[in-house]
């Protein structure tokens, strides 16, 4: 299976990781130049203990890549997760799912037919309805 992975931080990154140890195809897709660069080098950007290794092992199988460009990694991708950031609104607390919809709508006119599209779990109750909204919408 091919999966993209849209986002690198715990969610993404780990996840990635995993699902190209169990043998998947996986490209993360970051917006963050440097961390990027970093992970291209070799340099993991977050702390989780066997992180490295394990990145390091399916980067050489080449089972894991990655990329800044979304819409070099969706061709052929059989799911898409979202896995951007959704740090508290101040003021209110609440979840802010402006990443989320971001990532949602740039990935819409790209997405091949048949994809599945996933939402990380943080996300609130109702989310991929919208989602699924946007991803109507923009699409062609």
């Amino acid at each position: 299976m091919r999966i993209v992975m849209i986002g690198t931080g715990y969610v993404g990154l780990v996840s990635g990781a995993c699902f190209a140890d169990f043998g998947h195809e996986v490209v993360c897709v970051d917006k963050d130049q440097s961390k990027i660069d970093a992970l291209l080098a070799g340099e993991i950007p977050i702390f989780e203990p066997g992180l490295d290794e394990l990145v390091a092992r399916n980067v050489e199988a080449g089972r894991l890549a990655f990329t800044l460009d979304l819409a070099e990694a969706l061709p052929g991708t059989d799911a898409v997760f979202i896995a951007v950031g959704t740090p508290s609104r101040r003021g209110d607390g609440h979840a802010d799912l402006s990443y989320v919809y971001a990532a949602a709508e740039e990935m819409a006119p790209l997405l091949p037919k048949g994809v599945v599209v996933v939402d990380k779990s943080t996300v609130p109750v109702g989310t991929g309805d919208e989602v699924e909204r946007i991803i109507r919408e923009t699409a062609p």
